[in-house]
């Protein structure tokens, strides 16, 4: 096992590696919709790509994963064969939000050998979930237009 500092320094060094590997600025948190963001996520069993929609608001949160949810199929199709949509999520706060996730196991942030792995899975299935998001954009963030 690591101690905590170690465990903070190898995050540090995945972090730094996966940005030199693949350079380039995400969208994350840039969506120009409030609690609303993309986020890369890994510890020592897995990775995963997610978009969290947590307005505080109840009825907003319900209609933008509606919107998603009504563009489910497209997508599974185009982008992300393997999402998982979830309308009410339980963080470990006991928050409830609404997420789209994908997930890849057997990996560790801690084991460098799977580092090149978990890369190109972050990079292959963020920019899949970005592009979506760019093509449905309009229609996702405009809380007037019916799903």
């Amino acid at each position: 096992m690591f101690s905590k500092a170690d465990s903070q320094k190898i995050k540090r060094e995945f972090w730094i590696e996966f940005a030199t590997v693949y350079p380039r600025k995400w969208l994350l948190y840039d969506t120009k919709i409030r609690d609303f963001s993309f986020k890369f996520y890994v510890d020592n069993k897995k990775a995963q790509i997610t978009l969290d929609i947590e307005p505080k608001d109840e009825e907003k949160r319900k209609i933008y994963f509606e919107k998603i949810e009504s563009l489910k199929q497209i997508l599974l199709d185009e982008f992300l064969p393997d999402a998982v949509l979830e309308r009410h999520f339980h963080l470990e706060t006991g928050k409830v939000i609404s997420k789209i996730w994908v997930e890849k196991s057997g990996i560790s942030v801690f084991n460098k050998e799977t580092w090149p792995e978990i890369f190109d899975f972050f990079y292959e299935k963020m920019d899949a979930f970005e592009r979506f998001f760019y093509e449905y954009r309009d229609y996702i963030e405009d809380l007037e237009m019916n799903v």
